[in-house]
């Protein structure tokens, strides 16, 4: 019978060649879940603990308060939580006994963070074909015609609040020029309806005739390369890079920037929060409230800069008793 020192080293040992031979996770996730264990095994003989029946969820907590106390952000002690329910499930199908429950293994909630939206200035400057700063015209017939996929691109993004993969899986049959709409496929396959804006229309019927001297007869996509295939993710990535250097913006923008900017600037226009939830795809009315946040923030900005007592510093010229009202 194994002592109690190596009673948690076996079961670790075993967990791992279950590790091994479970084809669901890549080699990076069984690295980090081998050194969470690692972590783990560490912590409990620091204690004095080398059984797994003596790991319960007092233990585990203290664990993970001990990993906040070290500085691991929430987003890194979930995935040390990952490894120890993983860990915890294994333990308890081949019959370790382990009194802590993986259902009750929980992470910390991480902040959530506000999307980085850019203002309409912004926008306006990246999209607007007559704000090129410092640069001169592409030379070459396929240069042009990129410019203008590319504009038509970004239209898209801003102009109707599609996804980046929204945008690349577009195809033609899709889109419906005489009524302004397009028929977009979302996250798990949800087909939703979108309006295709007046300047995203536009930059359509530019690029239209260029695409058809790139396509291959079988492409069915909207958006191509110069080789008549469809466009990557990546490579929409790195045009909106490029052409936000181009434009002189003091950092580069990211696609779905764009996505936000829409979704700001149309709630910060309309206040119609159920509007901007269907057209931009989410299921839930919680996910689209983030933007209310960004609206909140826009409107104390302004409130700060027009209301006369809303700033830290007096006004000048005034006092305590100015006079009545």
């Amino acid at each position: 019978m194994a002592s109690a020192s190596t009673r948690l080293d076996e079961a670790l040992e075993n967990a791992g060649r279950q590790l091994d031979g479970d084809h669901r996770l890549v080699k990076l996730t069984k690295g980090a879940y081998r050194a969470t264990w690692e972590r783990l095994a560490a912590h409990l003989r620091q204690a004095g603990l080398h059984d797994p029946g003596q790991v319960d969820d007092r233990i585990l907590r203290g664990f993970l308060a001990q990993l906040a106390r070290d500085g691991l952000s929430p987003r890194s002690i979930g995935r040390h939580v990952s490894a120890l329910k993983w860990l915890l499930g294994t333990w308890q199908r081949h019959g370790v006994p382990c009194p802590a429950d993986a259902l009750l293994l929980k992470a910390p909630r991480a902040p959530r963070r506000l999307p980085q939206a850019p203002d309409v200035e912004t926008v306006s400057r990246l999209l607007d074909p007559t704000s090129r700063t410092g640069t001169t015209p592409p030379a070459g017939e396929d240069n042009r015609s990129r410019e203008v996929r590319d504009r038509c691109l970004f239209e898209w993004l801003y102009g109707s609040g599609l996804r980046l993969s929204e945008v690349v899986s577009l195809d033609l049959d899709a889109v419906d020029r005489a009524n302004g709409q397009v028929r977009v496929t979302g996250k798990r396959n949800k087909t939703r309806i979108v309006p295709v804006g007046r300047k995203a229309a536009e930059a359509l019927e530019a690029w239209l005739p260029l695409r058809a001297r790139w396509a291959r007869p079988d492409e069915p996509a909207v958006f191509i390369s110069h080789l008549g295939r469809r466009l990557t993710t990546r490579t929409v990535q790195r045009r909106l890079e490029r052409l936000s250097r181009s434009r002189g913006l003091s950092e580069p923008l990211h696609p779905h920037q764009l996505r936000h900017a829409f979704a700001t600037h149309v709630l910060e226009s309309s206040g119609d929060l159920r509007a901007v939830q269907e057209m931009l795809g989410h299921e839930s009315l919680s996910t689209t409230q983030i933007y209310t946040h960004l609206d909140f923030q826009h409107l104390m900005s302004v409130y700060e800069k027009a209301h006369p007592r809303a700033g830290r510093q007096p006004v000048e010229g005034g006092s305590e008793d100015s006079g009545q009202t």
